[in-house]
């Protein structure tokens, strides 16, 4: 027999952190009773919790009706990719002092619109996941028992 990797390995919460700072670009998913959406949105880590803004309009009224999201970010090379998912609550920013210390991070949109709401994800539960980008095992030659 020989002797194989996983080639799926699971992340720590720290790897998962640390590779959230590195990206600044993710997708918010939302419910409303039997509808899923979800939206790109560009954010940015705020100690242990993701910040984005955005305007009036389905996303924030979504968020309103139910708090709870899935907030993913993923990124590959031509040897590796990965994965991390957040699962928790999401709430606007309406406190001035959270605001202006918001504003101070250098979130800004891609595109060029107001976007006066800031939004806090706070994640219940951080989960990731990576792996080597290898060649297909052969399906079928002889396997491995």
């Amino acid at each position: 027999m020989t002797d194989t990797q996983d080639p799926v390995v699971a992340l720590s919460d720290e790897q998962c952190w640390e590779r959230l700072r590195r990206q600044e670009l993710g997708r918010l998913v939302t419910r409303v009773g039997d509808v899923l959406d979800i939206f790109p949105v560009n954010y940015v880590v705020d100690g242990e919790s993701v910040l984005f803004r955005t305007a009036q309009g389905s996303k924030l009224f979504e968020l309103t009706v139910n708090d709870e999201v899935l907030f993913e970010v993923d990124d590959h090379t031509d040897t590796d990719a990965w994965s991390v998912i957040l699962r928790g609550r999401a709430h606007p920013l309406d406190r001035s002092a959270d605001v202006e210390r918001a504003d101070g991070l250098g979130l800004r949109p891609w595109i060029p619109t107001l976007k006066y709401t800031y939004v806090r994800v706070e994640p219940t539960a951080v989960s990731g996941r990576a792996f080597e980008r290898t060649p297909e095992p052969d399906r079928y030659g002889a396997q491995q028992y």
